[in-house]
Parts: structure tokens; sequence; C-alpha cells
């Protein structure tokens, strides 16, 4: 079940499961996930893509290993708002991803994502190589918390 709509998306999640946030670049996923109150996001890994048989088989696994109820993907739009062949190709990995399981996935703005995890591992004072190594699971902390905040701010208004 892919929603475009955060309501939607939240009406369709089961109770106290955790979410996880997908960062989806051309060589790797950056992976982040929430608790089951699903207040906070913390990034945990960096998958190296292959091929989307084998990528999507670490996801599954990771998602069954934590209890996974729903899947919110960075959706790298352009400045403007527009979506080009980035937003394209990661809508593509929800359908095929959907394919193989069948929890609700949603999409999130990701822009600047990854310029607020530099920024935030340059403040820590990371080196150069360690920076390399997390950015994009820390992006993906990025994208899933902007979820999460939206969520709860949606729970306050019901």
């Amino acid at each position: 079940m892919i929603f475009d709509d955060v309501h939607e998306f939240a009406s369709a999640l089961p109770d106290t499961r955790a979410l996880m946030g997908l960062d989806l670049g051309d060589k790797t996923i950056g992976v982040a996930v929430s608790d089951t109150f699903l207040s906070i996001a913390t990034p945990l890994e960096t998958v190296r893509r292959r091929k989307f048989g084998l990528d999507a088989a670490r996801l599954l696994e990771l998602i069954a290993g934590r209890d996974v109820g729903g899947l919110v993907l960075g959706l790298p739009r352009n400045m403007d708002g527009s979506e080009g062949p980035r937003c394209q190709s990661t809508r593509a990995f929800a359908r095929n991803l959907s394919q193989l399981w069948d929890g609700p996935i949603t999409f999130w703005d990701e822009r600047l994502s990854t310029v607020a995890a530099e920024k935030a591992l340059l403040e820590a004072d990371t080196t150069r190589k360690r920076r390399a190594e997390v950015i994009d699971h820390v992006a993906a902390g990025y994208i899933l918390q902007g979820l999460l905040d939206r969520l709860a701010a949606i729970k306050r208004q019901a």
C-alpha cells in the first residue's frame, strides 16, 4: 500500500510498531528506524546497493528484525518542488518493494536532508572518512524524523 497523503498513511499504520526511513541513493540506501512510540528516529545503517533483489532482501531482513509497521522513502524533489527522474526512480523502488512487503509506504520531501546531516556531522567534529561512512543513514534519520514530527502534529489535531 503506497500512500502519497500522510493522513492516509497514518490511518494505515498498525499500533506500537516502529517505522523505517530510507534515503535512496545511486550507490547506497541509508536506513533509520523509529521507536515504537513514533517519536525518535535513529540512524541504523547504510546498505550498499547492488541489485534490487539483494537490496530488497536486506531491507526485508531489517523490517522483520525491527518489527517495522511502515516505511517512508525520501522523495528527492527538485528545489522548485517538481519531480524529476530521481523521484520517478524512488517511486518505482517503492512500487517494486510493495510487491514484496504489504505494509504501508509513503514519501517525505527530502530536499536538504543530506545538507542538514552533513552540517550536524561537521558540528560534531566528525572526520571526513567517518562522515562518508554515516551520511546516508544520518540523512535517513532526518527524513524519518520529519515524518514522525508530522505524524505527532496530526495526532495532536485529532
